[in-house]
C-alpha cells in the first residue's frame, strides 16, 4: 500500500516538474523572441515619436505601450514560423538520441504545448492586442470628459467592445451559414470553442490564399535582390578601366554644370548692370565680376551653350547621379573580395535554382499522390508522438532539406510580398516607419507567418502533423481546395520563373523579327 502511494505521488511529483520545466522553457522562448523582435522594430521605428510627443507625458506612455504590443506581434509571428521547423528538428533529435540524458526535457508535450501557445497569442495579437492597440494610439476621450489616460482608455474600450460584438454576430452567422454550427439562442457561450477557431481558420485561409500570389512572385524576385547584395563575377571586364571612364566622364559632367551655373550668374547679374558718373559727369556702365569670369570661360569650356539651358541642367544633372551610381557599382566590384566573386555568387544562385526545383517537384508529387489517393489531407486531429519514426525517407538529411526549403518558402513569401505594387505605401523603411505603419506590417508578418505550417503542408513540403488547433481548421479537410490549391501554385511557380529566365531571350527575338519586318 504504502508503496503504491509513493508510486502515485512520485508520478505527481515528475509531472509537476515537467510542467514547471515547460513553463520555464516557454518563458525563455517568449524572452528570447520578444528581444529579436525588440530590436528589428526598433532598426524600422521612427525616431522623431519620443521627441515628438516628449512634452506630454500621456502620448508617451501611449507609445510605449503600443510599442510593445507591436513588438509582442512580431515575437508571435516569429514563433509560429518556427514552428514546423522546430518540431522536425525535435523529432530528428529523439530519434538520434533517444536515451541521451540531455534531451529528456525534448517530448511531445513540450511541443503540443509550443502549438496551443503559438495558437492562443496568434487569436489574442490578431483579434485583441492589435485593435486595442491602433483604438488606443488613435482616441482622445469622449467629448466633455477630463483629458487624460483614463479618458482615452475608456474610449478605445468602448469602441472595442463594440466592434468585438459586431465581429462575433458575423462570425456567427458566417458560422450558420457555412454549416458549421446551428444558430442558437445561447451561442455566445460557444465564443472560445466554435467561433474564435472559425474567426482565425478565416484569417488563414486568406493568409494561404495570400501566399499562393506572393511567393510565385517571390521565387523570382529574390533572384534580383540576390543579384543586388551580392557581387557578380567580372568575365572579361576590367573594372579599374571602367571606373577611370567613369570618373572622367563625371568630372567632365560636373564641369558642364559648372559652366551652366556660372552662365545663368552672370546674365542675372548682367541685368542688374550699375551705372555711374564720372567727374566729368559722363555715365559709365560696368559688367560685374562674375561676367568678367565668363569672358574667360572659353579657356577651359571649348563647347558654347546653345538651346535651352535648363533642360541641359537637368540633363546633366540626371546623367550624374546615373555615373554616381554606376561608379559606386564598380567600386563595389574593386574593393570585393576574388572569393566573393567567384564563389559566393555562384553558389547562392544554384543554391535558389536548387531549392526552387525541388519544391516544384515536391508539388508535382504532392498533387499526384492527393490524385491516385496516397496522400492524406492536412486535417488532423489525433496526438502525434514525437521520436517514433522519422517523417522523411532520407531520413535527418531529407528532415533538415524539410526545414531549409520551409524557411524558404517563408522567404520568398515575405519578398513577394513587399514587392508588390500595393505596397510601396506600406513597405517598412529603415527609421522612417511610423506607428500605424509598424502595426500593419506587424499584423500581415502574424498572418503570412500563421499560414506557413498551412502552406508547408497544403504544398507536401513536409508530411509532419498540423499540431493543436492548426490541424483542426476545417477547410484542410476539403480535398478539393487542396488539390487546386496544389495545382495554382505549381502552375503559377513554373510560369514566373519561365518568364523571368526567358525575358531576355524573348526581347531579343522580338527586336529581331521587328527588324526583319521593317527591312522587308
Amino acid at each position: 500500500m504504502e508503496e503504491e502511494e509513493e508510486e502515485v505521488t512520485d508520478l505527481k511529483l515528475q509531472l509537476f516538474h515537467n510542467t514547471v520545466r515547460e513553463h520555464i522553457i516557454f518563458l525563455l522562448l517568449i524572452i528570447l523572441l520578444y528581444f529579436s523582435s525588440y530590436v528589428v522594430v526598433s532598426r524600422f521605428r521612427r525616431r522623431d515619436r519620443d521627441d515628438l510627443y516628449s512634452n506630454d507625458e500621456d502620448e508617451v506612455l501611449v507609445y510605449r505601450i503600443s510599442f510593445w504590443l507591436c513588438t509582442f506581434t512580431l515575437a508571435v509571428a516569429e514563433g509560429a514560423a518556427m514552428l514546423l521547423p522546430v518540431s522536425i528538428a525535435s523529432n530528428e533529435v529523439l530519434l538520434l538520441y533517444p536515451n541521451s540524458y540531455y534531451v529528456k526535457w525534448l517530448n511531445s508535450s513540450l511541443i503540443q504545448g509550443l502549438w496551443n501557445h503559438v495558437f492562443l497569442f496568434s487569436n489574442l495579437s490578431l483579434f485583441i492586442f492589435l485593435p486595442f492597440v491602433y483604438l488606443f494610439s488613435e482616441s482622445t476621450g469622449f467629448v466633455g470628459h477630463k483629458k487624460g489616460i483614463l479618458a482615452r482608455v475608456y474610449e478605445t474600450f468602448t469602441v472595442f467592445i463594440l466592434m468585438a460584438i459586431i465581429v462575433l454576430v458575423l462570425t456567427a452567422v458566417l458560422s450558420a451559414v457555412f454549416g458549421i454550427e446551428k444558430f442558437q439562442f445561447f451561442w455566445f457561450l460557444n465564443l472560445g470553442s466554435v467561433h474564435l477557431p472559425f474567426l482565425y481558420s478565416c484569417v488563414s485561409f486568406l493568409g494561404v490564399m495570400l501566399m499562393l500570389i506572393c511567393t510565385p512572385y517571390g521565387f523570382v524576385r529574390l533572384f534580383g535582390v540576390v543579384n543586388q547584395v551580392l557581387v557578380r563575377p567580372m568575365l572579361l571586364r576590367d573594372v579599374n578601366e571602367e571606373f577611370s571612364a567613369f570618373y572622367m566622364e563625371e568630372a567632365s559632367v560636373k564641369r558642364k554644370l559648372a559652366h551652366i551655373d556660372l552662365h545663368n550668374v552672370s546674365i542675372s547679374d548682367a541685368k542688374r548692370g550699375s551705372r555711374f558718373t564720372n567727374g566729368n559727369g559722363r555715365t559709365h556702365s560696368y559688367l560685374p565680376q562674375p561676367l568678367l569670369q565668363h569672358s574667360l570661360a572659353h579657356l577651359y569650356q571649348r563647347k558654347s551653350l546653345v538651346g535651352n539651358v535648363d533642360e541641359q541642367h537637368h540633363l546633366l544633372n540626371e546623367r550624374l547621379k546615373e555615373l554616381y551610381s554606376e561608379r559606386k557599382e564598380l567600386d563595389k566590384l574593386r574593393k570585393s573580395s576574388t572569393f566573393q566573386r567567384t564563389f559566393v555568387y555562384p553558389l547562392a544562385m544554384l543554391l535558389l535554382l536548387f531549392c526552387t526545383a525541388v519544391t516544384i517537384l515536391l508539388v508535382v508529387q504532392n498533387t499526384l499522390e492527393l490524385l491516385i489517393g496516397i496522400k492524406a489531407l492536412p486535417l488532423s486531429t489525433r496526438q502525434f508522438t514525437l521520436g517514433i519514426s522519422s517523417l522523411s525517407k532520407l531520413g535527418p538529411v531529407g528532415a533538415a532539406m524539410e526545414v531549409c526549403l520551409i524557411f524558404y518558402l517563408g522567404a520568398t513569401s515575405v519578398v513577394g510580398f513587399y514587392s508588390m505594387p500595393f505596397m510601396n505605401n506600406v513597405r517598412p523603411k529603415r527609421r522612417q516607419t511610423s506607428l500605424p505603419q509598424l502595426m500593419l506590417n506587424c499584423g500581415f508578418m502574424l498572418v503570412l507567418s500563421s499560414a506557413l505550417p498551412l502552406l508547408s503542408r497544403i504544398i507536401g513540403i513536409t508530411n509532419f502533423d498540423l499540431l493543436g488547433d492548426f490541424g483542426a481548421i476545417e477547410w484542410l479537410g476539403n480535398f478539393q481546395i487542396v488539390l487546386l490549391y496544389n495545382l495554382v501554385f505549381g502552375t503559377t511557380t513554373a510560369l514566373c520563373l519561365a518568364n523571368k529566365f526567358t525575358a531576355t531571350v524573348r526581347r531579343e527575338l522580338r527586336a529581331r523579327l521587328t527588324a526583319l519586318f521593317l527591312l522587308a
